[in-house]
């Protein structure tokens, strides 16, 4: 089975990872991660020595001191156990490649990045900082140290200070995965103590909490901590541990910190009321007890953790194929990116018109309601009425009436009375062409792969309209074409079966009404212009299907793909200029995949490992 310095080496650099995607909490998968970790977060009272505290655990002097609030943003230490003889040294992650091998420049970072964030006020800020620290003489451990908690807000204080701060520490202690260091002085009753208030309210069995009673050698001479350190004034699941904090005359002198471990370690083994308890007393036993318990807690939480990352991986790897892959920086790989998108969006064009996708049926709604129905309206009866024949006819004739078939008169009703054909034919262009261009605009949003790369999208939208304009002329010309021949040759036939009217014996006309007459012709003009419509109705159609619908099947991008083939290189990447939103997306995708990766491989290698 895995050691315990591996499991938690493990979770120390799963989330530094953390922190590196997303200052543990901008990053939504990675604060998920963060939280899915165990970590152990430092809760007390404005001076209860919890800076002691820490800097006993670590063995250094590194933390800013002095009166009021002195922690006013999260730390978030990571320790991290190197080899004996290996120089110590501590890394920010705001600095990633800067190393602090002297501890009181670190005191001073750390003030400094305090005072970018709320300035040289009393405010806090939730923005942690995150320090590593690589030494021999510390345990693998993850611990926050939040600002001390505070009853009342004192000058140059906001009002709401006590709110804020207790929101701060509750946004940590609340996630069942925190262990919380509850900061106690020896020489306050417990009962009312910060640190203990808090535990209680989120945690009131008192299993993830640690009591530390520190300051015990400042208690009044008579008088002792063992109600406490033996758990009959306030009982934990885990027991409490004693801390003789150094003197403010040792930290003035600045006195070796393993020189003050050791004294601390002489305190109780030779103090007679604490004699029995010193194997369990003082900072080192601390930072043990506390690893110990997150390597179990760690090792329990190990196969919920595995199976959070594997399916993180899974969804990150669907997303990243969504977004695509990076554009290649060569112009010939350029080339081939761009044709790549322009047939994916043309498959989907297609698909539209196919019946893969709707749409397409818009089409076929034009000619089979529109087309008919434009056609029935066409003012036939009215073109064709008595009197209008009538006129037309007299006016063909001139000063000689005609004296069998007005055949210049049926010429001129034909003709007028087929023009009105135009109006349906270009109006059935039209629809089919407002039918495209939507189908041209749903297949540009609905091509995943474009919506990468905004410049490209606009430009294949104007290549493609500019298409549609065209394939509507040629769909105009050709259609007014099939109605200008139905109009210049009139089927001789027509003619040959109209009825002649009977002679009389004089070999005249046989007397008959005018309006009769004139009626007849009407009926006549009216029956040919049906026929013609009843072929222009299949006519049109076709005309439309071969100018518009299959060219645009056939060639809707062939102008663009040869100016695309002439361009230069630095035009070929704007066009490939992808928007800055899904450029961060994928990169943050990218990100988090390696850490989700690089966690699992460590879970695998450290709990198969012997």
């Amino acid at each position: 089975m895995a050691t315990m310095d591996s499991l938690i080496s493990l979770v120390n650099r799963i989330q530094r990872a953390c922190t590196l995607l997303g200052d543990h909490g901008a990053d939504q998968a990675s604060r998920s991660l963060w939280e899915s970790l165990p970590s152990v977060a430092v809760v007390g009272g404005q001076s209860s020595g919890k800076s002691s505290v820490l800097e006993s655990i670590v063995g250094r002097d590194f933390l800013p001191r002095g009166s009021g609030i002195v922690t006013r943003r999260p730390l978030v230490l990571q320790l991290h156990r190197i080899e004996e003889g290996l120089q110590e040294y501590a890394e920010f992650l705001h600095l990633p490649k800067k190393r602090f091998t002297d501890f009181s420049m670190v005191r001073k970072e750390i003030e400094d990045e305090t005072n970018k964030m709320t300035g040289k006020s009393n405010q806090i800020s939730p923005v942690p900082i995150h320090l590593s620290i690589y030494s021999p003489n510390v345990v693998n451990l993850t611990l926050v140290d939040l600002p001390g908690l505070t009853k009342v807000a004192v000058e140059g204080q906001p009002e709401n200070i006590v709110q804020d701060i207790e929101n701060l520490i509750h946004s940590y202690v609340d996630k069942p995965n925190c262990l919380i260091l509850a900061i106690t002085p020896a020489n306050q009753d417990v009962a009312t103590s910060d640190a203990v208030k808090v535990s209680r309210q989120v945690d009131p069995a008192g299993e993830r909490t640690f009591g530390v009673l520190t300051k015990i050698d400042l208690m009044d001479r008579g008088t002792n901590a063992l109600d406490v350190l033996e758990g009959r004034s306030y009982r934990l699941r885990n027991p409490w541990v004693g801390i003789v904090n150094r003197s403010q005359e040792d930290i003035n002198r600045k006195v070796d910190m393993i020189a003050a471990r050791q004294r601390e370690r002489e305190f109780f083994n030779t103090n007679p009321d604490y004699a029995h308890l010193g194997s369990k007393m003082g900072s080192e036993y601390l930072a043990r007890l506390l690893s110990k318990h997150l390597e179990s807690v760690i090792r329990a939480r190990i196969p919920g953790i595995a199976s959070f990352i594997n399916r993180s991986i899974d969804d990150l790897e669907a997303e990243l194929a969504q977004l695509g892959r990076p554009v290649a920086i060569d112009a010939g790989a350029q080339l081939y990116t761009i044709l790549e998108l322009c047939r994916a969006f043309d498959r989907v064009f297609k698909e539209h018109l196919d019946g893969g996708r709707p749409g397409g049926d818009k089409i076929y709604i034009v000619f089979d309601y529109q087309l008919p129905a434009a056609l029935r309206k066409i003012p036939l009866e009215r073109h064709l009425s008595l009197q209008n024949v009538r006129n037309v006819i007299s006016e063909a004739d001139g000063y000689q009436p005609h004296l069998i078939a007005p055949e210049q008169g049926y010429r001129r009703l034909l003709e007028s009375s087929l023009n009105y054909f135009k109006g349906p034919a270009q109006a059935s262009v039209d629809a089919v062409h407002f039918v495209l261009k939507e189908l041209v605009r749903k297949s540009i949003s609905e091509t995943e792969e474009l919506k990468r790369f905004p410049t490209l999208r606009s430009e294949i939208a104007i290549a493609a309209n500019e298409a549609l304009e065209r394939f509507r002329e040629d769909g105009k010309k050709t259609t007014l074409r099939l109605v200008e021949m139905e109009s210049s040759y009139i089927t001789v036939d027509f003619f040959r079966k109209l009825p002649q009217e009977v002679a009389d014996k004089g070999g005249n006309p046989a007397p008959a009404s005018a309006e009769g007459h004139f009626q007849r012709i009407g009926s006549n003009v009216l029956s040919y212009v049906g026929m013609v419509s009843e072929t222009l109705r299949n006519t049109i159609p076709k005309a439309v299907v071969h100018c518009q619908v299959r060219e645009a099947k056939r060639s809707l991008l062939d102008h663009f793909y040869a100016q695309v083939g002439r361009k230069e290189e630095m035009q070929l990447t704007r066009l490939l200029d992808e928007d800055s939103v899904l450029m961060e997306r994928r990169q943050q995708c990218f990100k988090r995949l390696k850490l989700y990766k690089s966690a699992r491989d460590e879970i695998d290698a450290v709990c198969w490992s012997g």
